[in-house]
């Protein structure tokens, strides 16, 4: 065949690394698609070292090989499209939203017109929240730093990022009620109320457990489909309420808007798990499986917690098993709109 003859090369096109697409990619997909170097074509392990070092068996045994296995992750799509710029902008308006609260309240002395009673319920409630945000920021690092895709790593890191704020505002607001009542010692005692006090063993005890579940799935699914929407239930909708009923609105306010973060990601979680039914229904059963395992544990957690609330007075004996019951919907609100079946027992 003469040189004049032979076919030309078929150029690529602009957007090649996504296959034979028929529309321009979104900005959120350029931005996000396949940015995972852990994940790049050709590689024999994630790391450039020896495959037998343990960073590379850590990731061929908790990511490789985990139980849920998809053919291809780069399919999910997080259903808000988060990119940084988004997510910078949108939180950069709820920052000033409390940012307006702070003051609002802060003008009017609200703080330091709070009863003695509420203010002590608010040092064993409110302030060892910190410690719960930070533990579940730590789980969401972890996911992105094990997923098998960048849009799944990206989704995580927001969603650490929401925490990593929540643990700052739970602070600042911890703050403000110390200098309105500093001769209160449980405003100053939340590392300690946390560590050793009765009332949070339970949601210490499972939060751990998550902290160990290596298989990046299994965490995933322990975390976002099981014991983060029971424990935000409690924590900021039903504690939120409470401190409404108190009179204390700067805290509820601010509960409210970082239940807007936990619906978020909420969405994207159920849109994943939705995405490994769908791309292999053999996930199904594996997440059910872990779901067994995990769901008794976390429903154990919130009965002993909302127990301990009304041990202390906080919630009335007939409330506890209202606020037990929205708990445990909300958990099975995100495993049902996963397509999974739930059990609560």
């Amino acid at each position: 065949m003469s040189e004049a003859a032979q076919p030309k090369p078929k150029k690529l096109r602009t957007w090649s690394a996504f296959g034979e697409i028929r529309k321009v990619p979104s900005e959120y997909e350029v931005v996000t698609h396949d940015t995972n170097y852990s994940m790049r074509a050709g590689r024999a392990a994630a790391f450039e070292s020896n495959p037998t070092t343990p960073a590379n068996i850590w990731y061929r045994t908790y990511r490789e090989n985990s139980p849920l296995k998809c053919e291809t992750w780069n399919g999910f799509r997080d259903p808000a499209e988060t990119t940084y710029r988004k997510y910078v902008t949108q939180q950069d308006g709820q920052e000033a939203v409390l940012d307006g609260v702070a003051h609002e309240f802060s003008s009017t002395r609200h703080d330091a017109q709070l009863d003695t009673a509420w203010v002590d319920a608010l040092g064993q409630w409110l302030v060892p929240q910190r410690f719960v945000a930070h533990a579940l920021q730590m789980t969401q690092a972890y996911l992105g730093t094990m997923a098998p895709s960048s849009y799944i790593t990206n989704a995580a890191a927001f969603g650490a990022a929401d925490l990593l704020r929540r643990v700052s505002r739970t602070a600042y607001r911890t703050r403000q009620l110390q200098i309105a009542h500093p001769g209160v010692a449980g405003l100053f005692a939340g590392r300690a109320t946390w560590e050793d006090g009765p009332a949070w063993q339970e949601v210490r005890k499972v939060l751990e457990y998550s902290l160990v579940a290596y298989d990046w799935a299994e965490g995933f699914c322990a975390v976002n489909l099981v014991l983060r929407p029971a424990l935000d239930e409690l924590l900021l909708r039903q504690f939120g309420r409470i401190a409404e009923a108190r009179g204390d609105g700067q805290t509820w306010l601010v509960l409210s808007n970082l239940l807007e973060d936990s619906a978020r990601h909420a969405r994207w979680s159920v849109a994943l798990a939705r995405y490994a039914i769908a791309q292999r229904p053999e996930n199904r059963d594996v997440l059910a499986r872990w779901g067994q395992r995990w769901v008794p544990m976390v429903k154990h957690a919130i009965e002993e917690t909302a127990k301990a609330m009304s041990g202390t007075g906080l919630v009335a004996e007939g409330q506890r098993a209202g606020i037990i019951g929205s708990c445990l919907d909300a958990q099975q609100t995100v495993w049902h709109q996963s397509g999974l079946a739930y059990n609560r027992n």
